[in-house]
């Protein structure tokens, strides 16, 4: 009925706005604390959750100390939930929706959801009535049923849902994140009021890690850290690598960088009950023969010590530079996040002789710095050019090279002619001419770079 009949008939009666946006939000902040139990979590629409605890039950003491501990954390959160555990997922749903709640005895799937209305087929409303004017109230009814009638009654996946209710076929879930390859959890006895003992635990599930990863003969290159805390909020911390790694003790002191670098430190609230540790982006790492002086490969000290600034500093504050598919200075390189491998992309550095000067500078200037030059003939290099108030009388000069614009883009730009000259005091510059003579506006000089 209206709001205003609602209200004639009961004045009252308590009224608050539906926010759709916030129930949204809502059971996303649930579906994070609630990934305590499985990592393998999805919503359930319109305001359900759906977790495959397969293998996690003896985390919690079994399955029915498992779902009083997700009824806790519910009311914690000031939610009624309905909870019931089953063979299947559609099984189980149907159970918390329609039926009782609570650990379906194994083997009894069928047995129990037979019991169930057909409501929980969640059908059209005109197939539901036809159902019950047909005398069919309970999935008993229909289970009793051949299905080829069923399925040219009421369509052809009608079967296939009824078994899916009854337990008679399996339908895995979508989780929301998928998982890990390798997931070690640790559910503390006694909650943790305060973060120093944190290291522990993660030392812990680091050595479970890394044994697992042995046995695969493999690497991570991403891990991430995942703190539980008892009023169901949880912080999520990640970590990268340059390198696939599987070494505790090298990762262990990388996450205590980056828990010590973090700009909110982790509160633990009321206390940290759960922790899980997650190797992420797997790679086939094999046993190295070490020298026999036992020092440290230079390329190997490096990634560490890129590994160590990143934790300290944020993945981001570190990058390494690397081409990019361009012609202009400007665009053929790119800097990416130093932990990220760099991706096989088939664009590489161009070769060049050893004894020959470098074609282009190391310090560019972006955007290219105007200068005034003085040239003998016009298309000629530069005899003297001021830069900064400073004039600088050319004593070498080799070019040009010519490079086009980028006609293929928007504004692409204007030939430019670049030589690489050498002032009487030594210093030497990278310059250019943008634009033909003749053209309008007028050809300009610019300082694109320095050269050590």
């Amino acid at each position: 009925m209206t709001l205003a009949d609602a209200r004639a008939q009961a004045p009252d009666l308590a009224v608050q706005p539906h926010e759709p946006a916030a129930d949204d939000a809502l059971l996303d902040r649930m579906l994070e604390a609630f990934g305590r139990f499985s990592p393998m979590a999805a919503l359930d629409p319109p305001h359900g959750l759906v977790l495959d605890v397969t293998g996690c039950a003896h985390l919690f003491g079994g399955e029915g100390r498992l779902l009083a501990a997700a009824r806790s954390l519910a009311r914690r959160g000031g939610l009624q939930a309905r909870l019931a555990l089953a063979r299947t997922p559609q099984t189980a749903r149907a159970l918390g929706r329609f039926g009782s709640e609570g650990v379906t005895p194994e083997g009894q799937d069928r047995a129990v959801a037979r019991r169930l209305p057909v409501a929980a087929l969640e059908l059209k409303p005109a197939e539901a009535q036809a159902l019950r004017r047909a005398g069919l109230v309970v999935l008993g009814d229909l289970d009793d049923r051949p299905r080829a009638p069923l399925a040219a009654r009421f369509g052809a996946d009608f079967p296939t849902r009824l078994d899916r209710l009854l337990g008679l076929e399996d339908a895995r879930i979508t989780p929301a994140r998928p998982p890990a390859p390798i997931v070690a959890d640790r559910v503390l006895m006694e909650p943790l009021i305060t973060t120093e003992p944190l290291q522990t635990v993660i030392a812990d599930l680091l050595a479970e890690v890394e044994q697992a990863l042995e046995t695969r003969r493999a690497g991570a290159q991403g891990f991430r850290l995942t703190v539980f805390r008892i009023d169901g909020g949880t912080r999520v911390i990640g970590l990268g690598t340059a390198l696939p790694i599987r070494d505790a003790a090298v990762i262990g002191r990388l996450f205590r960088e980056r828990l010590a670098a973090l700009t909110t430190p982790l509160d633990p609230g009321f206390g940290i009950d759960q922790l899980r540790m997650e190797a992420l982006t797997l790679q086939r790492l094999e046993a190295v023969q070490t020298d026999l002086d036992a020092s440290p490969r230079r390329e190997e000290a490096l990634q560490a010590l890129i590994d160590r600034l990143a934790a300290r500093l944020g993945p981001a504050a570190v990058v390494r530079v690397r081409p990019a598919d361009s012609h202009l200075p400007e665009r053929a390189s790119r800097q990416l996040p130093a932990g990220r491998a760099p991706s096989d992309d088939g664009v590489e550095w161009p070769e060049r002789d050893p004894g020959s000067p470098p074609l282009r500078p190391l310090h560019l200037f972006d955007p290219p710095q105007p200068v005034e030059v003085v040239s003998p003939v016009p298309d000629g290099p530069p005899a003297r050019f001021t830069w900064r108030r400073v004039i600088h009388r050319v004593a070498l000069a080799e070019g040009p090279e010519r490079i086009e614009g980028e006609w293929w883009r928007r504004g692409g730009g204007r030939v430019r002619d670049y030589y690489r000259v050498e002032d009487a005091e030594g210093r030497r510059f990278w310059l250019f001419r943008a634009g033909h003579f003749g053209d309008e506006p007028a050809p300009r000089w610019y300082v694109h770079g320095l050269f050590a």
